[in-house]
């Protein structure tokens, strides 16, 4: 039976926003015409689209991405997870490659993510995914849509989730806000809605510490429920 596929019925890369939910912008150190980024980061829960996947408990994260001048990019993001087998030890790692280019004042993102969990390849699905970025004065906007094709291990159905989402500095402080609001209908969700409300503070030396405001509806189970998730992040 796909864990997952039952967790996600019953529920947000906010997933960073946008992509998927591993996607963190990190602080990058260029070398020619790549660029090597990470990050780690301590959640007081993970929620992907809404939904607890680790049953409300903590999540420890940790990503590497290598990007070329040209716009193409790979990564790796991990974290702990909570399949419901009363085991301590599950991860889920994603796999990403795409390409994003500044075009004008608008920023396309293109890829494809393959989630993958250690141990347990029956709840392995790969997932399509595309937005666009502009700016609105001060305001970040993004439009961005993640496509899963049907397969075995999410039913043989398919799955789609389109969000909208934004990002405005608070003048010239440490300080933005951001939000974002989902739509996903498929093998995960039946016409599900999600949102994300918060802020993010940059700390400095790498350090950036948030707090958002998590919410659902037609969400089938406690996972889904509302909640407010603090996080403390490091980026190199």
């Amino acid at each position: 039976m796909n864990y997952r596929l039952l967790l996600a019925a019953a529920t947000l890369p906010f997933a960073a926003i946008p992509t998927v939910a591993f996607a963190q912008d990190g602080e990058a150190e260029a070398s020619g015409p790549v660029t090597i980024s990470g990050e780690v980061g301590v959640f007081s829960d993970y929620r992907f689209r809404g939904l607890s996947l680790t049953d409300h408990d903590w999540e420890m994260t940790a990503e590497l991405s290598v990007e070329h001048e040209s716009g193409f990019y790979a990564g790796l993001w991990a974290s702990n997870v909570e399949l419901g087998n009363g085991k301590a030890n599950n991860v889920e790692m994603d796999w990403s490659a795409g390409w994003s280019k500044e075009m004008g004042a608008v920023t396309v993102d293109v890829g494809a993510v393959y989630y993958t969990y250690a141990n347990h390849s029956g709840l392995n699905y790969f997932e399509l995914y595309g937005s666009v970025g502009t700016s609105v004065g001060p305001l970040d906007v993004t439009l961005g849509a993640a496509y899963a094709p049907s397969q075995d291990n999410i039913g043989n159905q398919d799955n789609t989730y389109v969000y909208i989402s934004g990002e405005l500095p608070v003048g010239e402080t440490p300080l933005s806000l951001h939000g974002t609001f989902g739509f996903e209908d498929g093998a995960f969700a039946d016409k599900k809605k999600d949102w994300i409300v918060g802020a993010s503070y940059d700390i400095g030396s790498g350090f950036s510490a948030s707090l958002d405001y998590v919410d659902t509806a037609h969400s089938l189970s406690s996972l889904g429920d509302a909640t407010v998730v603090g996080s403390i992040k490091f980026a190199f």
